[in-house]
């Protein structure tokens, strides 16, 4: 099988992404776009984005806004597209509309292609002639002479529906009893008959062209030289290819990478798994403008865009090694269509997160820091940068995403009013107001006020009494976090400082004597 490094030895590789603007991008998208990103890059290509909007019924207002802003988020860079233009613009197929008509009557005039003229009512009134004889019709090679188009009408009937403006579209005509041979750089050999496959529509009866004929087209003219997408357009590659064959084009090298599926492996990832599972299936959040409903984001969930990159990276592809965490220099280097694997990977949402978990811990505790500040504004907390950043380099290895600073660290900015009563009832005892109080005057008078002095001022208090550590040491954490949670607790007392300990210890003895708790 020829390799994608024999194909660009001579020629540095063109590839695009081609999404149509129906509503968000899914994620799965967004892996296909990023092979074909480091596949340019690995190779010192050309990457184009595409807008596919030949079908406007299915256009959505704001779906292209949103593609462009997703790979704004994650940093990965077109060199020609919609957003940015180039010497093969426009790339947005709406505007191309005029180029397509001359391809189709090409096809048309080379016996590559006819007239159908056959209305929805008679299409209809065929399928269930079919289905009363329990088999499937399909328009090809063994049906399409007994059906009303060109192949069947006379050139002057052919010409008068035309003039009079009867609706009509242009299918390819496959050969009769054709093998086609398609050669996949991840799936090898692929062969099909044509007796199997339908005479698909080229250009519609609105005078718009079909996927097909406008993918091929744009392809050849703007010089693609591999085309990497996804596996549910395998089907369709028989007909791309035959229609390379009838314009006497030299096709580009075909890659279908694998399906994402679902958590159990039990067919593709879609919206409705992430719904009912509780994780984004789109980049960015998206607000249907039609329904209203919101669908949540990899960004708004707390993803870090280079996280999300190496964790799709690596959901069907594999570098041979043990290696997970890879930048994106590194991710380019080591990337190869060959290595894609030809099953479907399955998505794991704790994985995802230990991704998100692996790169915010390479975050510096100032960038978190200046990231938690505006986490705190929007709680009206105003609070020192110092301080706040003593407490991110304390609650930072406990994080999985910026926004849990908030749930992690959140005592140290306002005092617990209720505290756990699981805790109460398990820990709490007769005379534990009282030694939290004596606690409470320890801490008071220890120097210097630090960390290590605070631990073993109350670790010598506790063994001269015969105390139950764990006991002693969890009511004095739920007094000052309302919680069993936190990091050190002495790091907590020497941060919220002595005052405010014996503060929230006096409240909390007041607060859980007054519940009778």
């Amino acid at each position: 099988m020829t390799t994608a490094l024999d194909s660009i030895n001579n020629r540095k590789p063109r590839v695009r992404f081609a999404p149509s603007p129906t509503g968000p991008l899914h994620i799965g998208g967004v892996r296909t776009a990023l092979y074909n990103w480091l596949f340019a890059k690995k190779h010192g290509g050309t990457f184009i984005l595409r807008i596919e909007d030949t079908d406007q019924q299915r256009f959505v207002p704001g779906a292209e806004e949103y593609i462009i802003e997703t790979f704004k988020w994650l940093d990965i860079d077109f060199d020609e597209g919609v957003h940015i233009g180039g010497k093969f613009a426009p790339y947005r197929q709406s505007e191309r509309e005029e180029i397509y008509m001359k391809y189709a009557q090409y096809l048309v005039e080379n016996n590559w292609a006819y007239y159908a003229f056959d209305t929805p009512e008679a299409l209809d009134e065929k399928r269930r002639e079919f289905e009363r004889r329990k088999e499937t019709f399909q328009y090809g090679t063994l049906t399409r002479a007994s059906m009303c188009n060109s192949l069947t009408l006379s050139a002057q009937e052919v010409n008068d529906k035309i003039n009079t403006g009867t609706p009509y579209v242009i299918r390819f005509k496959y050969p009769d009893n054709h093998e086609i041979v398609v050669e996949d750089m991840i799936r090898g050999t692929v062969k099909v008959n044509s007796s199997l496959l339908d005479d698909k529509v080229l250009f519609k009866s609105d005078g718009m062209p079909t996927y097909h004929l406008a993918n091929v087209v744009d392809d050849h003219l703007m010089e693609i030289t591999h085309v990497i997408r996804g596996e549910e357009w395998l089907p369709s590659t028989p007909l791309h290819q035959m229609l390379y064959q009838a314009f006497d084009w030299t096709p580009p090298q075909f890659a279908h990478l694998p399906l994402l599926l679902k958590p159990d492996g039990n067919g593709k990832l879609s919206k409705r798994d992430g719904d009912r599972l509780g994780f984004p299936v789109f980049p960015l959040q998206w607000k249907d403008p039609q329904s209203r409903e919101t669908s949540s984001g990899y960004r708004e969930s707390g993803y870090l865009p280079d996280a999300l990159i190496n964790m799709l990276a690596l959901l069907g592809w594999n570098p041979g090694t043990e290696q997970e965490i890879m930048s994106k220099d590194e991710l380019i280097q080591l990337f190869s269509i060959e290595k894609v694997s030809k099953s479907g990977a399955k998505f794991n949402l704790e994985k995802a997160k230990w991704f998100n978990q692996q790169y915010i811990q390479k975050l510096s505790v100032k960038t978190l820091t200046e990231q938690f500040l505006l986490i705190l504004k929007k709680h009206n907390i105003d609070a020192p940068a110092e301080y706040v950043e003593n407490i991110v380099a304390l609650v930072k290895e406990r994080i999985s995403f910026i926004n849990d600073l908030w749930e992690e660290s959140n005592f140290f900015f306002i005092a617990p009013t209720s505290f756990d009563e699981q805790i109460i009832k398990k820990r709490w005892k007769e005379d534990t107001p009282q030694r939290l109080k004596e606690i409470a005057q320890i801490i008071g008078e220890t120097s210097p006020f630090q960390r290590d002095s605070l631990h073993n001022a109350i670790s010598e208090y506790i063994t001269q009494n015969n105390l139950n550590m764990g006991q002693i040491m969890n009511c004095l954490r739920l007094s000052l976090v309302g919680a069993a949670k936190g990091p050190d607790l002495f790091e907590i007392i020497n941060l919220l400082g002595a005052n405010e300990v014996v503060k929230r210890i006096n409240n909390a003895i007041s607060t859980i004597a007054k519940n009778n708790i």
